[in-house]
């Protein structure tokens, strides 16, 4: 789908984009009216943000980011979500936080202004980073010390404490899974993911729990 936007540096928001036949969406105010694609998408962004755990204000305004050809202010971006500048504002910090965006100076004007990453790859990349410090870091740390309160503790039944560190061995497999990924050079990702299970045929076949 073509895409164009146009954002001056003012108090005014006016994007330009191809229209679609899409119904309108309604949980966005119409004051600078979107088109019916745009606000699907910034919609669907924020209920994927909702189900992933990001406040979906966050995610909303990540998308509208995303979709504008030139950096937006915070005042731009509550006009044409309707949302409160404070509301903004805090989202704008949670995203600034996430390194999904960046402040983007504007010659003769001392109001800050915002950009995404438009580089998908580049956004899946630090989501994953992001999600790895926030989730898998903080599960390996608490199992960490539950497995070694479990040691030390003769309350703890046998079967609790080998449930414990099959957790923690798993959990650890996941975060050295998610860190080499994260430092694998995009070419050879790319490849990798379209060869998909094309991959598991390369692997020494092992036995199935069935087979144990």
């Amino acid at each position: 789908m073509a895409v164009e936007a146009v954002c001056p540096c003012t108090d005014t928001l006016d994007i330009s984009f191809a229209w679609s036949d899409i119904s309108v969406m309604t949980e966005i105010s119409d004051k600078k009216k979107l088109p019916d694609a745009v606000k699907r998408f910034v919609l669907h962004w924020g209920d994927m943000g909702d189900q992933w755990g990001v406040n979906r204000s966050v995610s909303q305004i990540h998308g509208l980011l995303y979709l504008a050809e030139r950096p937006m202010t915070a005042e731009d971006i509550a006009e044409a979500l309707g949302m409160a500048r404070s509301n903004v504002s805090n989202s704008l910090k949670e995203l600034l936080s996430w390194n999904l965006i960046r402040r983007v100076p504007i010659l003769g004007d001392r109001r800050d202004h915002f950009e995404a990453e438009t580089d998908i790859w580049e956004v899946a990349a630090r989501i994953a980073a992001g999600r790895k410090e926030r989730e898998i870091d903080p599960a390996i740390a608490a199992l960490r010390a539950c497995v070694s309160d479990a040691a030390d503790d003769p309350a703890i039944s046998a079967v609790a404490s080998k449930r414990l560190k099959e957790m923690l061995a798993f959990t650890e497999l996941a975060e050295r899974w998610y860190t080499q990924m994260l430092k694998v050079p995009r070419p050879r990702l790319v490849a990798l993911i379209r060869l998909g299970e094309k991959v598991v045929n390369l692997l020494p076949s092992g036995k199935s729990r069935g087979g144990e």
